[in-house]
């Protein structure tokens, strides 16, 4: 992968805030945890290697380096543990996707009711397991912008054999608009072209009701 560059007086937290972390370098994510400046972060970046030269360090390892105090060693040794528990996690704690209801007991609660349309990309392993729940866009109240690039971008990373999109109608009524049929058409397109199969895309309306656009024959 390409190394990530920011414009000088790119504001970090900002950009972790408005859900764009894949475009922060790894010395300025490591600066945000450390709570120092960049050069900090990258003079132990280059001295430790991510990922086990880093999260190999010891409490009293990670101290003695410079400008590294116990607090923000802490913190660094708190998102270590934090992603070994993570990736330590059996595959069967991963929820299966595999029905629009599967996808309406997971994406409901936060969904429904929104004020807002959001829509979602469930990343599946080749057991339909999920990966990880994607945030593509935030919209108005009655539209989201949503480009494929950006959906399968996510899917390509995580190394996706499938996905499922899920998005909210603020007004309640799931049924699927002209404008979700075209991009639905426009995601099954790009997903045959990259290998990752566009399962479904369920459309959820209020007190659970929802679309799903398999069910329904519109792909």
């Amino acid at each position: 992968m390409a190394p990530r560059h920011l414009r000088q007086g790119t504001d970090v937290r900002t950009l972790l805030l408005e859900g764009r972390a894949d475009v922060v370098p790894d010395e300025a994510l490591l600066a945000v945890l450390l709570g120092s400046e960049q050069s900090v972060a990258m003079e132990m970046l280059e001295r430790y290697p991510m990922p086990a030269g880093l999260w190999g360090l010891s409490p009293t390892e990670l101290t003695a380096h410079r400008g590294v105090g116990p607090a923000a060693a802490a913190r660094l040794l708190a998102s270590a543990e934090m992603s070994r528990r993570w990736a330590a996690r059996p595959p069967c704690e991963r929820p299966v996707v595999s029905t629009p209801d599967d996808v309406v007991r997971l994406c409901g609660p936060q969904l429904a009711g929104a004020e807002r349309e959001h829509f979602w990309a469930l990343a599946l392993n080749t057991k339909n397991r999920l990966l990880r729940v994607v945030e593509v866009s935030v919209g108005s109240l009655n539209a989201s912008i949503v480009h494929p690039r950006e959906l399968f971008k996510e899917a390509v990373r995580l190394s996706a054999a499938s996905i499922v999109v899920v998005h909210n109608h603020p007004s309640g009524d799931p049924t699927p608009s002209a404008a979700d049929q075209q991009l639905t058409r426009r995601l099954v397109r790009a997903g045959d072209v990259l290998g990752i199969e566009l399962l479904d895309h369920v459309v959820i309306g209020e007190a659970g009701t929802h679309a799903s656009f398999r069910d329904l024959g519109l792909m």
